[in-house]
């Protein structure tokens, strides 16, 4: 009996250790992304923040805001007890303007997550695929990140600009 006692309580201790890592290893990784995207940007020349590579696609300026915007959406909205407000879009907005917005974005989502407790990572929250756990959307803001950036980082290439080198863990 004894030995079933310290494998359940070896179980538990280790279940919950690894939990407690997740905010932070999302965290270390989340500031990787910011600086990944940031530099980016920040490739592209200002004159070409309109350009998109066919008629349906957003510009590398559409996308960058898209980005910001989605970060801003489910982190306030899942994250904190702030309501979402849209912004308006980013036609308008000079290149120093939208980094600046991407990196408040960043910034923002990072504090909301940081407050978050271990705990509240297994909650389910509203949303519109379906109920989802906020480990989830964690995973889900990072991944439309990482989405969105692979496609500016081809349209930085079909300008003929060198991608900055990848920042990754």
């Amino acid at each position: 009996m004894k030995k079933y006692l310290i494998i359940t309580v070896l179980l538990l201790s280790s279940s919950i250790f690894a939990q407690v890592e997740v905010v932070s290893t999302f965290i270390e990784k989340w500031d990787n992304s910011k600086d990944y995207l940031i530099a980016v940007a920040q490739a592209m020349p200002e004159d070409k923040y309109d350009y998109k590579p066919t008629a349906q696609e957003m510009s590398f300026r559409e996308q960058l805001f898209h980005i910001q915007d989605n970060m801003k959406w489910l982190s306030t909205t899942h994250f904190s007890e702030e309501k979402y407000v849209k912004k308006e879009a980013a036609k308008g907005l000079s290149k120093a303007q939208i980094i600046q917005e991407i990196e408040a974005s960043f910034d923002t989502a990072k504090t909301f997550v940081q407050k978050t407790k271990d705990v509240e990572l297994s909650q389910k929250v509203d949303f519109f695929a379906g109920p989802k756990s906020k480990l989830q959307i964690l995973n889900l803001m990072q991944d439309h990140v990482t989405h969105h950036r692979a496609q500016i980082l081809v349209y930085l290439n079909l300008n003929q600009i060198q991608p900055p080198k990848y920042i990754g863990w």
